[in-house]
């Protein structure tokens, strides 16, 4: 089996369900002074296949340069507001008017962030925080518009008491009765989902000594095994999307959604600011919209797939803070690319992080076959070094996995004589047992090369031996 055939093989069962996966959107801020035009910066969301975009409040040349795109947006009632709109129905009422029901359905709002990190404000609007969110729903209703338009709030990662291991999430105790109960409880009476701002960039940083940075940008890494669930974990993101429904599922509300508001890497920091850096920014926003294009969701929700919208759209060059604060732009104000990633399913099949997977549904990271290994390898191999074995990630599915244990004792010439009837290894028979030797036949008769245990994100490499009944796993051939 030649390589371009399995990379081929490979792209098509990770892209397979894209169809029925996740959604990429992207965060247009504007605290700049040097931006296009908003007509401008429709046209870039359009050339660049980006159907959908969060903003951080309802201006009148936005909304109305998205107007019959087809673009699906999500408004921001600013902080400054939530007072009013939390004490008096009528300013709610009237904002709705004003900047939503003027502008709908031509212009496609989709959702109401009602505050933003309204936690870490300085000004302490926490208190007013779900009132004000039930008077924006009230004046939805009275518009009709509460079936179609969903309200939730962004929460920081900085509202978990504990987010390590992912599934001792749980929110901060003085947060929980005041404020996410009866914020949980109206997600749930209203169809909503919970927002989330996660940034692997921050847990990074602060912890580069015990975070790997390939577990940081979703590149080959052994994972990291939860202590409390069990789970392995392949990349940080879902790690801390995992802990958010964590701390959900402590509180009862297992049946309520997330989607991502905010997430990014910085192109430029300071030089403290470990990490930040061009290339790094690449590899995780590009490996991230595969991850989300390829669906799957997270180890703890394997099948929810995850909508997610990167930040930002530009470098914003009047933002306060360290200079990453200024340079987490997918473009630049003259709308040239900072670094080329795709946002759409097609543009996917031409991109390739060197040192990436083809595809990271289900948290799953393991390098292209066709790139190589190692960063810079000129599309040459590199195999892994010490005993390693290849094994079926059971998470995706036994539809998956029997169509990569197909393709893996067929075309991919795998040796399968032992998993036939009668056979040493045919017990267990089981989809994941068998499809786990005919992986490793395959991963061993490469020479262990990096990216020939991948099949579409249906393989992962492990460092003990596998056990499936008395069955050994050869290391070579």
């Amino acid at each position: 089996m030649d390589r371009l055939s399995l990379y081929v093989f490979l792209l098509l069962i990770s892209i397979s369900g894209f169809a029925d996966a996740g959604s990429v959107g992207v965060n247009y801020g504007r605290i700049a002074n040097n931006l296009p035009s908003a007509v401008k910066v429709v046209q870039l969301l359009k050339s660049q296949g980006l159907e959908r975009v969060k903003v951080y409040d309802t201006d009148p040349s936005v909304l109305k340069a998205l107007s019959g795109t087809g673009i699906k947006v999500t408004v921001d009632l600013p902080n400054e507001q939530l007072f009013s709109a939390a004490r008096h129905q009528s300013f709610a009422n009237s904002w709705v008017q004003k900047n939503v029901v003027a502008y709908y359905p031509s212009t496609e709002i989709e959702a109401i962030a009602v505050g933003n990190e309204v936690f870490v404000d300085p000004h302490n609007t926490t208190k007013f925080l779900v009132p004000a969110m039930m008077n924006i729903h009230s004046a939805l209703v009275k518009n009709n518009l509460h079936s179609t338009i969903k309200i939730s709030s962004p929460i920081a990662l900085s509202a978990l008491q504990n987010s390590y291991p992912a599934s001792a999430g749980s929110f901060r105790p003085e947060l929980v009765e005041p404020v996410f109960r009866p914020m949980l409880d109206f997600l749930r009476e209203t169809g909503s989902y919970l927002m989330v701002n996660a940034y692997p960039f921050f847990a990074y940083e602060s912890n580069s000594d015990v975070i790997s940075l390939d577990y940081a940008l979703f590149r080959e890494n052994p994972g990291v095994v939860d202590s409390g669930s069990g789970l392995r974990y392949f990349n940080l993101f879902d790690a801390q999307i995992d802990a958010v429904f964590a701390a959900m599922s402590a509180l009862k509300y297992d049946d309520i959604k997330l989607v991502v508001t905010e997430t990014g890497w910085p192109s430029k920091g300071d030089e403290n600011e470990i990490g930040a850096s061009l290339d790094n920014a690449a590899a995780y926003n590009g490996n991230l919209v595969r991850r989300i294009l390829s669906g799957g969701g997270t180890p703890l929700r394997p099948k929810e797939d995850l909508t997610v919208y990167l930040f930002a759209l530009f470098n914003e060059n009047q933002k306060n803070g360290p200079t990453s604060e200024r340079n987490y732009g997918l473009f630049y104000p003259d709308e040239k690319k900072v670094y080329d990633i795709p946002f759409t399913v097609e543009g996917l099949k031409n991109y390739h992080d060197n040192r990436s997977p083809v595809s990271g549904g289900g948290g799953q990271q393991v390098t292209s076959p066709v790139n190589g290994g190692g960063g810079g390898g000129g599309g040459v191999s590199k195999s892994l070094t010490g005993n390693t074995w290849c094994v079926a990630n059971g998470q995706v599915g036994k539809e998956k996995l029997q169509q990569a244990l197909d393709f893996a004792c067929g075309e991919g010439a795998a040796d399968c004589r032992p998993i036939q009837p009668g056979s040493t290894c045919y017990d267990p028979n089981t989809v994941e047992a068998h499809a786990s030797f005919a992986f490793n036949s395959y991963y061993q008769k490469q020479s262990r090369q990096m990216g020939s245990c991948y099949f579409g994100g249906a393989a992962y490499v492990v460092t003990q031996p596998p056990r499936f009944g008395k069955c050994e796993f050869p290391t070579g051939y």
